[in-house]
């Protein structure tokens, strides 16, 4: 592992609009939220773009050394279609599609979410807030900005004064007269300006998620959510808040506004945002009908696939491309990654089987240095594994023309931290169903066998040997001490 005080990870930073060295608030700790899905329908594959790119930047952090503390809300509470402050709710369209409560809606797509996003080796966050389990937090905030005169009560809405705040538009750029022109759904005549928006809303009798207020019987606004549950769980100021580049502005514009005039400091340091995916050069939506969802494309149901896709080779498919850039997805592209990722575990499988050798160490320190170097420029995932095919291949030609490294062990221990801990495209059990069991879990083995014989523990160090060996890894014992061999 590398030392996290050492290192030079840059990060592209949307509010400065340039790479920045990566310092944490408080190192070694790092408070990352990312914004969830809205769940009332299917994840698709700019999901998983979003929250694949995000988990390599957990993993990768991690890997250097902090103790991330990973938040992603889930939003229950049904927010309009139109993503402003008018028109239907979300939820409670899909609802009445389903003939359903609203609730069962959160609860079923929930769960299919989090399937999907464990079919693609995506980490689960530490922390995942429902909105609606966090009302009284909203409502407080909402509160502490009507009490320092950033927001106003018409009649039970309340609305945030953006011209209260003269930071307003900093990470999108848009000044309030663009702000004015770009709100996309007809301005409530209540509005004292067209640009403030909702931070709770009046609900009628007919509107079926809603709860009691000061202002009286209502629901939240869209942006108020992620204020108040990332400040929870990650104090008014925390390191990175992640999202796709499509929540830059209205979502995480008016995120900052009602965080940083509510606590009167600033509310994220470094603001990361992923691009899109289109399908075959065209932008992928409902209405053109290429829009894929992950069990679609799991499965080969949809009329514009021709098969079936393995999740491993859909995520190897989308590291191979930088977050920021936008990534195209057709068959051809999943063709190409799935030849790629095959290759990949082949040299993995490789490696894993073979046993330290006669051969000249293999520079590890070099190939850290190599995998750091990629990784540390914005979390270049496509450099990434570039980096590790250069280094396998060559590590394997070493081991075929029988000259395997001395040092092979330390090597498949790096192998396995990057290729499964960070990049997470480890192969699934390997060839012989124990590519997770690496040589650091054997070598571990090995000591606590050698010790057992050393106390005359012969049972144990039978015992030791035997279900390794029923697990296909074959114990060696020589003059220079034990080696092993993996079926």
């Amino acid at each position: 592992m590398a030392n996290s005080e050492k290192s030079q990870l840059t990060v592209y930073n949307t509010l400065t609009r340039k790479k920045e060295l990566f310092e944490p608030i408080n190192p070694p700790f790092v408070g990352m939220y990312v914004c969830g899905p809205t769940v009332y329908g299917d994840a698709h594959l700019g999901h998983a773009k979003s929250y694949v790119s995000f988990d390599v930047v957990l993993r990768y952090l991690r890997y250097l050394g902090y103790q991330v503390r990973y938040v992603q809300n889930i939003t229950d509470v049904g927010h309009l279609v139109g993503d402003g402050d008018e028109g239907e709710d979300k939820l409670a369209k899909k609802a009445r599609l389903e003939q359903t409560d609203p609730m069962q809606i959160a609860e079923k797509y929930t769960y299919t979410y989090f399937r999907d996003m464990d079919a693609l080796n995506v980490l689960r966050p530490d922390i995942a807030p429902r909105a609606t389990g966090h009302i009284p937090e909203q409502i407080e905030m909402i509160e502490t900005l009507i009490e320092k005169g950033h927001a106003y009560n018409v009649d039970g809405n309340v609305y945030f004064d953006v011209s209260s705040d003269e930071d307003y538009g900093k990470l999108s750029g848009r000044n309030l007269e663009d702000a004015e022109s770009g709100t996309r759904v007809v301005t409530a005549s209540d509005k004292r300006n067209p640009a403030d928006f909702a931070l709770w809303k009046k609900a009628d009798d007919e509107h079926l998620m809603k709860w009691n207020s000061p202002w009286g019987v209502g629901y939240p606004g869209w942006h108020i959510e992620c204020s108040a549950m990332s400040t929870k769980y990650l104090g008014d100021s925390f390191d990175i808040h992640g999202g796709g580049l499509e929540n830059q502005f209205p979502h995480h514009e008016c995120e900052i506004a009602q965080s940083e005039c509510a606590h009167d400091s600033q509310f994220v340091k470094y603001w990361m945002h992923n691009n899109m995916v289109t399908r075959d050069g065209q932008k992928m939506g409902k209405s053109l009908g290429n829009a894929v969802n992950l069990e679609e494309l799991f499965t080969g149901n949809h009329e514009t696939l021709s098969r079936a896709w393995d999740p491993q080779v859909v995520r190897f498919f989308l590291l191979q491309s930088h977050y920021r850039s936008t990534t195209d997805l057709s068959e051809e592209a999943l063709e190409a990654s799935e030849t790629g990722l095959k290759n990949l575990h082949s040299m993995i499988n490789t490696i894993e089987k073979a046993v330290p050798g006669s051969g000249e160490d293999y520079d590890i320190e070099a190939f850290r240095a190599d995998f750091e170097e990629a990784m540390n420029d914005d979390f270049n995932s496509a450099q990434g594994i570039a980096v590790l095919f250069e280094h396998l291949k060559a590590i394997r030609k070493q081991i075929t023309e029988g000259n395997a490294p001395a040092n092979l062990n330390p090597v498949k221990i790096f192998m396995h931290s990057v290729a499964e801990e960070v990049l997470g495209i480890w192969p699934k059990g390997g060839e012989s169903g124990n590519g997770k069991l690496t040589g650091e879990l054997v070598e571990l083995l090995i000591e606590i066998r050698k010790e057992a014989r050393t106390n005359k523990d012969f049972a144990l160090s039978d015992k030791i040997r035997d279900d390794l060996k029923e697990l296909g890894v074959q114990l060696m014992d020589g003059k220079e001490g034990t080696t092993f061999e993996i079926d």
